[in-house]
This record gives C-alpha cells, structure tokens and sequence, in this order.
C-alpha cells in the first residue's frame, strides 16, 4: 500500500465481502439526508416559526453532512454538532409551543443517531467518549436557558446519541475480532503448511539416506576394494573400479549435501567451488569410459560463475541422457565463445515459449551436444520410471541466465542439446 493510499479515507464497511453491504452505509445515508432535509425547513419553519431562509440554512447544515459521514464521520460531526447548537440557541429567538421539543427537534435527533453510529463503527473510544461528553455537556449547558422550563425529554439526544455510540462501538469492536480471529486462522494455516512442508522434506531425506546413499556407499567400498578381491585385474580394469570410485564418492558428497538442505531449509550446504567449464571434461572422459565415443571441444575462456554452472549441469544432463537412451553412440560436445551476430544468425534468439528477444549487447558461450543414433537399439530401457525432470532442469538454468535452449531429435535419429548463454552483465538476467 502506498502512502497515498494509506491516507485516503476509507468508506464504513468498505472491508465486508458483500457488495450490498458496502453499499449500504451510502444508502442510509442517502435515505436520511432526502429525508430531513425538507423535514427540517418545514418543521423549522412551519411549527417553530423560524425564518425560512435561517431555517433552510440549519437544514443543509445538519442534513447534508450525512453523507459526508460515510467516509469521515468526526468531519460531518463537527458540522452537524455545531449547527444543532447553533439552531437551538436560534430558536429561543421565536416564541414556538410549549408541546415541541428543545433544544433539538426530533428530526435532528434521528440524524444526530445515524451520524453517532457512524462515529461508533470507525473511531476508537477515546473520540467516542469525547464526543459523548461534548454531546451531554451542550445538551445540559442549553437545559439552563429553557424557552418553557425542563423536562426528562430534553435529554433524548444525549442518551440516544449514547447508545448509537456505544452500539456502533461495539460492532466495530466485534468487527475487528472477526478480523483478527481470520488473520491469525490464516497465519496457523500457514504455519501447518510450512511445518508439513519440513516434515516431508525431513521424511524425503530419511528415505533418500537410507536406500539411495546407502547403495552409493556400497558402490564405493566395492570398487575400492575390487583389487583386493579380485586376483589379477589388468591394469585397464583396475583404472575403471578407481573411476567408479572416485564418480560414486562425488555423487555421495552432493547427495549429503542435498540431504543437508533437505533436513534444513536455513542451510546453504557446505562451502566448496561449484564446478565449471574446467570440470566439464571429467564429464566426457567418464562417459567416454562407459564405452560410447566422446568427441569434446573445450573453451577456456573466463565465464561468470553461474554461466558456468549453468553450461557444466546442461552438459551432465546431456551426457547422461545418451547414457540411458543412447547406450554406445558416438556423441560431440563442443564449447565455445561467439559474438551476438555470427553463424547463428542476427543476433536474435529463441526464449522457452517462442518469445523472441535481441541480445543487448557482449559475447555468449554456446554448448553443444549432439548424439548420433545408437548403433544397435537398446533392448530395453536402462531406467524404469524416469523422472522426465532432465530437460525441465535445463530449461530453468538456461532461462535463469537469460539464455535460450534448443532441444529436438534429429533426423538420422540423434538428439541435439544446443544452449546459448550470455556472458555480459546486461544480459544474464
């Protein structure tokens, strides 16, 4: 909310979620206003013998600012508080019967309640009580100047402007617990949601540490091991149990950092260099080793940290891939550095959603991977109840730099991974 907005006044029970009750304050208001308006001049001066022109005057004076009370009550209660006194002291200028009412006709008390109700349903108690006792001192000040002596009647417009303000108080008051009573429903629900939320990431992590870091663990030992246990392993062999080895202690190391984050959703995991453009070839030597031919061109260019997160992840996610559907086919990936109008054309790119943007400036790097057809067709599939997530994870790191993807079978019956990030400030978003 703007301060702006924080100062407009806001119109009685502009919060309720009923249209006709937003409405209906304005109504009332309109009501009473039409009303007594004409009420007043006639009353004033038919039955009191006040002067027409004096008499219209009061009327506007106490009738008009009833609908001014929708939005400001204590403004139109200023006025209406001050005309009333103001036609009382009038009419001790007139000689009007003993039988009518003073010093306030019954018209001006049927406003004077509307507007105290007004009053009750947006001031506090304090202005509450003030204008009461404002309301009861004039009202007794003027009982000590009768034009025909006193009388109990004299003080209905203290106490029925009393109890609209107690009444509207109370209503205000009931009002706002409701309110409260709702807003803190909501925070509880919330709070239910999030400790939910932390109770299954918490139940996530169990599970992941008890079936998936278990097995990673057990990988390990054995590959360790494996030159313990087997007799006369060739030197070849030997170097692959070492590589699955060192890959399964590598991906136990990030799997015990995301059950850390899991665990915790305050924890940042622990402090090490995230990997880049420089671990990328690890990658293509241990898919190499998974006997389908890697054909990598590196770049060593300096790229923005999360570029190079960014291109390292797209390239795991690649390569993993063509492990699992791909098993043995020839795959190239090659890195580089280009300019925004080279090869790939004017400078304009492709967003996720077919969005078309202009680079605003600098260099991007491009990741490329592209995979030719298995050589024989995979007798089944490698995974069972794949995630579908690999692609999805792609397009976020690539649309969390500003970047663009470009993911598709090919005709021969490969698939190509083409990522385009830009390595500017101004461009990585």
């Amino acid at each position: 909310m703007t301060p702006v907005e924080a100062e407009r006044p806001r119109a009685l029970l502009a919060g309720a979620s009923r249209r006709w009750v937003r409405l209906l304050p304005w109504a009332v208001a309109f009501v009473l206003c039409v009303a007594l308006l004409p009420t007043t001049i006639v009353v004033l001066s038919a039955d009191y013998g006040l002067n027409g022109g004096l008499a219209s005057a009061l009327a506007v004076a106490q009738a008009a600012p009833l609908l001014l009370a929708v939005v400001r009550p204590l403004q139109a209660w200023y006025v209406v508080f001050a005309a009333d006194v103001a036609g009382a002291l009038a009419l001790l200028t007139v000689d009007f019967q003993e039988r009518l009412l003073w010093p306030f006709p019954p018209m001006e008390i049927v406003g004077y309640i509307g507007l105290c109700l007004a009053l009750g349903l947006s001031e506090r108690r304090r202005t509450l009580l003030l204008v009461w006792l404002a309301t009861a001192g004039a009202n007794v000040g003027l009982g000590f100047v009768p034009p025909h002596g006193t009388d109990a009647k004299d003080l209905l417009f203290t106490i029925l402007g009393g109890v609209a303000l107690l009444l509207g108080g109370a209503l205000r008051e009931r009002s706002e617990v409701q309110r409260r009573l709702v807003e803190q429903e909501t925070i509880s629900e919330a709070e239910r949601g999030r400790r939910t939320l932390l109770e299954e990431r918490a139940r996530i992590a169990r599970e992941l540490h008890d079936v998936v870091a278990h097995h990673m663990s057990v990988i390990t030992v054995q590959a360790d091991t494996a030159e313990y246990r087997l007799a006369a392993l060739p030197p070849d062999v030997r170097e692959e149990f070492t590589s699955i080895a060192a890959t399964a202690r590598e991906s136990l190391g990030e799997m015990r950092r995301l059950l850390g984050v899991l665990r915790n959703e305050e924890a940042h995991g622990e402090l090490v260099p995230q990997p880049g453009l420089a671990q990328i070839g690890q990658l293509v030597e241990a898919t190499a080793r998974t006997g389908g031919p890697v054909d990598f061109t590196p770049c060593d260019a300096e790229v923005p940290e999360a570029v190079g997160l960014s291109a390292y992840r797209i390239v795991q996610e690649a390569l993993a891939n063509v492990v699992r559907h791909a098993p043995g086919a020839a795959t190239h990936v090659s890195l580089s550095v280009s300019g925004p109008a080279d090869e790939q054309g004017d400078g304009r790119g492709e967003r996720q959603g077919d969005e078309r943007y202009e680079w605003r400036g600098g260099q991007r790097l491009t990741v490329l991977v592209v995979n030719e057809p298995p050589p024989e067709p995979p007798a089944g599939p490698l995974e069972v109840g794949g995630t579908g997530h690999g692609l999805v994870g792609m397009r976020e790191r690539v649309r969390l730099v500003g970047g663009t993807l470009d993911v598709g079978p090919l005709p021969d019956g490969g698939f190509r991974v083409a990522a385009q990030l830009p390595l500017t400030e101004e461009d990585i978003t």
